[in-house]
This record gives C-alpha cells, sequence and structure tokens, in this order.
C-alpha cells in the first residue's frame, strides 16, 4: 500500500513562493500517478494538478495554471509541487494523492483513496 507524506507549507506574503514535497513510499514511485489537491475552510476540494508516470503528461487547475509547477523525481521517491506568485485565495491544506491516472477534470484524483495527511499553506500581507 503506498504512503504519502507532504511538507513544504508556511506563511508567506502574496507574490511569494513556496515548494511543496511529496515523499512516497510502499510501492514504486515510477509507477504511479501523482496528484494533489487542496481544501480550504469551507469550500470544496478543488484538484491543483497531476502528474503522469511520464512526465509529458501533466494538468494543472485553472486557477494555478502558469503559477504552479508540478514534477517528479522518481530517484528520490518524490514528488514536487512549485508554487509561484502565491495569491490570497491559495491558502489550504495541500494533499498529494496517488490517482488511477491523471485528467483534465481531476475526477480521479480527487477520489484517490490514498492520500497525505496534508501541509498547510497561509497567504497574508
Amino acid at each position: 500500500q503506498v504512503q504519502l507524506v507532504e511538507s513544504g507549507g508556511g506563511l508567506v506574503h502574496p507574490g511569494s513562493s513556496l515548494r511543496l514535497t511529496c515523499a512516497v513510499s510502499g510501492i514504486p514511485m515510477e509507477s504511479l500517478a501523482i496528484g494533489w489537491f487542496r481544501q480550504a475552510p469551507g469550500k470544496e476540494r478543488e484538484g491543483v494538478a497531476c502528474i503522469n508516470v511520464l512526465e509529458e503528461g501533466t494538468f494543472y487547475g485553472d486557477s494555478v495554471k502558469g503559477r504552479f509547477t508540478i514534477s517528479r523525481d522518481n530517484g528520490k521517491n518524490t514528488v514536487y509541487l512549485q508554487m509561484n506568485n502565491l495569491k490570497p485565495e491559495d491558502p489550504a491544506i495541500y494533499h498529494c494523492a496517488q490517482p488511477k491516472f491523471c485528467a483534465s477534470s481531476f475526477n480521479y484524483v480527487l477520489a484517490a483513496r490514498s492520500w497525505g495527511q496534508g501541509t498547510q499553506v497561509t497567504v497574508s500581507s
């Protein structure tokens, strides 16, 4: 069974950057699609980014396109989410998840059975 552990969240000013890390264990990561979703208080889960087994297959939510970048290092069993130009609407708990595969609708990410405990991102001036 796959285990996922997120880290890298924090409190930053608008316009700043953060890099989140998802450490994957239990199953060889090179065979897995990995995605990120976020959830803010009182809001529904929102798909953020997803990367398929082949790094060319990446997907981004409309609200983060052009600002966030997902990447993977199979040798380190790690997936990264580089978040640039953070905005006041970005604060949430960010979770990484292991979907069947990635799709533009993020339905597989949101329905994933395995995800981590999350890392808090706060954006405040």
